[in-house]
């Protein structure tokens, strides 16, 4: 339904988005590993001021099993603000949220009782597959003029390539395969761009049979997992360049623009290098009417003892950082680097994204120190920071604990938990220790992505500095 003004959690810039009121709700996608019960939607209050802080206050259960919920948008948001938007008074109102496994999409409405979602409607696999040639949705972003979800996957049996639907903005019917020409891309799964400059970035993981059942060794040192950078021309959708990390630097995965619409650089995490186990973080940026990549950050393995290993590492005799996850604050500032496999949330000074400057750490969870949070600490933690969201005005962090079901059991044998953090980012870092939901909190299921109600570091993309 069209507003009479435009939707007042849009903000034109960066700027103005900083200075919007903070959140009051985060959504939380949960999934059940066992695929017994139904996946679901839980609703966090993030008030400080409310009695209920910390707190789940709302839970919607879906109507399947199986389906594994994973990354998760908006429907519109701030891009529709934007000059050549057809639809500036679209409503920031459902929550587009795909199951990796099942292939299902779930159009979730919050508007008449935020705390109380609702499913609106259902795409099947069948119609991502008929109608885009996809399957696996993972990634969703709200463009002006539709609605874009990756896929990693082929459709009618084929492994790929994986690629981008693309769904209409109102009816949410699946409009289409968005690639008219994909030049060498095959391997599929972030998407981001420079919307200001018709630039589209892309990056790869692997095909649905390479990630069914967690890292396959055999792929991961035969150095098989994507390791390239891709970049395109929006308008046209056709493939510009590749740009190769080389094949050591396994498994390029979150892809983090500038939100400065002036800038044509961004950051992505890899998520391993085979030859050392380190993790690292790249710079991707435009020189002439080329793009480069630069490694910026390199995080180091932890030695551990072998005996203290999941047999998936034990081999190696040390923990990998395991970088799944990062996100930019939006005034651009800050890069925050979750290192899964050790317990650690990195806060990085990339005010000059060429030379970032660490500037703040803290430990949840871990494979070897199952560190505990500070609200309970006589309790070891498995699993670590993984999916991280900031909020609008980078005073906020949340992450949650849960990667993806086939690592989870791979790296956390024993049992990943259910648990939910807050970091306070500001002059100092550390942990809320009011901010804990966890456990039963979350009804025997895996959280997984957070959105903030409103928007958030991630979920916004803007056309004016």
């Amino acid at each position: 339904m069209a507003l009479w003004k435009p939707d007042p959690t849009f903000y034109p810039s960066p700027r103005d988005a900083v200075n919007a009121p903070p959140e009051t709700l985060a959504y939380i996608v949960a999934f059940d590993r066992a695929a017994e019960k139904p996946d679901a939607i839980a609703v966090i209050d993030v008030d400080e001021e409310s009695a209920s802080y910390g707190s789940v206050v709302g839970w919607t259960d879906l109507p399947y099993t199986g389906d594994e919920l994973h990354h998760f948008g908006w429907n519109a948001c701030s891009s529709a603000l934007c000059p050549y938007a057809p639809h500036p008074h679209i409503e920031r109102r459902y929550l587009v949220v795909p199951g990796l496994r099942s292939s299902r999409i779930y159009i979730v409405d919050v508007k008449d009782d935020p705390a109380k979602p609702t499913i609106a409607k259902i795409l099947e696999a069948d119609e991502l597959a008929k109608r885009a040639g996809y399957s696996r949705p993972h990634t969703v972003h709200c463009g002006p003029e539709g609605l874009y979800v990756s896929a990693l996957g082929g459709a009618n049996g084929s492994d790929g390539p994986g690629g981008i639907a693309l769904l209409d903005h109102t009816s949410f019917d699946v409009l289409g395969r968005w690639e008219v020409d994909r030049g060498p891309q095959y391997l599929a799964y972030d998407f981001w761009w420079h919307i200001a400059h018709d630039v589209v970035v892309t990056s790869e993981w692997g095909t649905p049979s390479m990630i069914e059942d967690g890292v396959d060794a055999d792929l991961l040192l035969g150095r098989e997992y994507g390791h390239a950078l891709h970049f395109w021309d929006l308008r046209k959708r056709r493939h510009v360049q590749r740009v190769d990390l080389g094949d050591e630097h396994q498994m390029v995965l979150e892809l983090r623009p500038a939100h400065d619409p002036t800038r044509t650089y961004g950051f992505a995490g890899v998520v391993v290098n085979v030859e050392d186990l380190s993790a690292s973080v790249w710079v991707w940026y435009r020189e002439g009417k080329e793009f480069k990549v630069r490694k910026v950050i390199t995080i180091p393995a932890e030695p551990a003892e072998t005996g203290d290993l999941p047999p998936v590492i034990a081999p190696f005799g040390a923990v990998p950082p395991l970088v799944t996850d990062i996100d930019l604050s939006v005034d651009d500032r800050y890069l925050y680097v979750s290192c899964w496999g050790t317990g650690e949330l990195k806060r990085y000074d990339v005010s000059d994204p060429f030379h970032p400057v660490e500037a703040g750490s803290v430990r949840i969870g871990g494979i070897v120190n199952r560190t505990p949070h500070p609200s309970a600490p006589d309790r070891p933690l498995a699993g670590g920071p993984q999916m991280v969201e900031v909020s609008r005005d980078g005073k906020r962090v949340y992450v949650t604990n849960s990667l993806y079901g086939a690592w989870d059991d791979q790296f956390y044998p024993d049992g990943v938990g259910a648990w939910m953090a807050k970091v306070d980012s500001g002059d100092g870092f550390t942990f809320d220790p009011r901010f804990f939901p966890n456990g039963d909190d979350f009804r025997g299921l895996r959280p997984h992505q957070t959105r903030l109600q409103g928007g958030d570091a991630s979920s916004d993309s803007y056309c004016y500095p």
